[in-house]
């Protein structure tokens, strides 16, 4: 690896460099709040790093690449890792976790998401996924004082450990079928001289969307999802609902880019996948009683409607895409952190008998989080109706109106239960308890991701030019 090769790199240095030194500090020093600043002055700094300094070499090590598309996922993912720690400082303060440990594994992971987005090799892919997938491993099972944690944390563990034997083998198979790991080259090499995909090679890449529909809960492997954001603490579910699930997502339009007739070999596959992951999203979804599950179907349903932008497989499918991982980040982020905000020493509230009458005893952080519901159900004038709207769009314009019409019943099936949540909250309910008031650093996160997802409803130009600009 040359000199350019570690400068192109230096936000990741920066995450896994930081989260190193604050796990050997909490070594000797414990106190949880200059540990937890320190977790985001290093986000932060990554952050400012990926969008200030430009990178010497566009391709590093032939493994990942530091073009301006990879390292805008660099600065989303460096930022929801500082909004992630913010959100979790009373969680850490109050149930006695260890700050350093807690801090050093989100900002390891966030190197992770961000090397799986700039990935341009099936090894670094590899690597890059496995990296942040150990750091959630023990997230998400922290919470020893959760009777559901270790449960989650076991499910999360085997599937895992599942998807990872389909995506090696299945990387083997393209390797033995194409001769090469390099994205480009493993692709082009895939077809025959009549253009058809060899047969090796459809195996290899069936094993590896197994893998990938396990990662981001893809119907029918999808059933792991509501366990383990349940017995997650918030501000993990949070993470583990947009970062882990958004960077596989942006790391397969970097892959539909050099895909070619690969892909369309495989759109029928998809276009079903995509369907029932959608349907089984709404409908799973419809029935929940627990706003921490239903917000795990709802994630079902949002990675469904992203597969619809990604079979598109055009610049303006990609756009979509991107816009829409965009939005749905910061919505799904924010509703994750509404619950954290309310969590005390009783823990989250989680069934919907807890969150009745409580738009009367929080009023703003209810409201706050009814927007978040309507964005992501895509009511007009929020990042939700915008995102649907050119994924959508675009999905016309490439032909697929039987899918598209398969997208807006669930839309509309998702107004319903989204709905339901928002009439719970206002029910009239006297005995209703209220919960923590919530930090300054929590209502700054609702603040940030309120505001994004209504100026992003209103002026969503400014962020599809943005889009457009970073994959031509």
């Amino acid at each position: 690896m040359s000199v350019n090769d570690l400068l192109a790199l230096t936000p990741i240095l920066i995450l896994v460099l930081g989260g190193t030194a604050l796990l050997m500090v909490c070594a000797w020093y414990r106190a949880p709040r200059p540990l937890l600043a320190g977790g985001v002055t290093v986000a932060l700094m990554a952050a400012l790093a990926a969008g200030l300094v430009p990178p010497p070499a566009t391709e590093i090590s032939g493994l990942f690449s530091a073009t301006s598309y990879a390292r805008f996922f660099t600065i989303l993912w460096s930022l929801l890792a500082a909004a992630g720690i913010m959100i979790s400082a009373r969680y850490v303060i109050d149930w006695r976790l260890g700050a350093g440990e807690y801090v050093s594994l989100v900002l390891y992971a966030a190197a992770g998401m961000a090397l799986l987005s700039s990935a341009t090799h099936l090894l670094g892919l590899f690597l890059a996924l496995e990296t942040f997938t150990l750091a959630f491993y023990i997230l998400i099972a922290c919470n020893r004082r959760c009777e559901f944690a270790a449960e989650a944390g076991l499910k999360y563990l085997l599937t895992g450990a599942v998807a990872t034997g389909f995506m090696a083998f299945g990387i083997a198979l393209i390797y033995a079928s194409s001769g090469s790991l390099h994205l480009p080259e493993a692709l082009t090499s895939l077809t025959t001289a009549t253009g058809a995909l060899q047969a090796w090679g459809f195996l290899g890449w069936g094993m590896f969307l197994v893998a990938i529909g396990f990662k981001i809960s893809l119907a029918p492997f999808h059933l792991w999802t509501a366990d383990v954001y349940q017995g997650a603490p918030a501000p993990v579910s949070g993470l583990l609902a947009t970062g882990s699930k958004g960077a596989v997502v942006a790391a397969l339009v970097g892959v539909i880019a050099v895909a070619g007739p690969v892909w369309h070999d495989l759109q029928d596959l998809l276009w079903f996948m995509a369907v029932i992951t959608m349907l089984a999203g709404a409908f799973g979804a419809f029935t929940q009683q627990n706003l921490k599950r239903l917000l795990a179907y709802s994630s079902v349903v949002h990675m469904g409607t992203l597969l619809v932008g990604l079979i598109c497989q055009s610049a303006e499918g990609n756009v979509a895409t991107v816009f829409y991982l965009v939005a749905y980040v910061i919505t799904s982020f924010g509703a994750f952190a509404v619950i954290a905000s309310l969590a005390d020493e009783r823990g989250e509230p989680m069934h919907f008998d807890q969150w009745r009458g409580l738009g009367y005893r929080h009023p703003i952080r209810c409201a706050v989080l009814s927007l978040f519901l309507l964005s992501l159900a895509g009511l007009p004038a929020t990042a939700g109706f915008m995102a649907k709207l050119v994924i959508f769009q675009a999905a016309l314009h490439s032909g697929f109106t039987g899918l598209v019409l398969v997208g807006i019943f669930a839309s509309l099936i998702s107004f319903a239960f989204y709905l339901r949540v928002i009439l719970v909250l206002y029910q009239s309910q006297n005995e209703t308890s209220s919960w923590h008031p919530g930090s300054a650093m929590e209502h700054a996160v609702l603040t940030v991701c309120a505001s994004a997802v209504l100026l992003l409803g209103l002026f969503p130009g400014i962020l599809l030019d943005l889009i457009s600009l970073i994959l031509t």
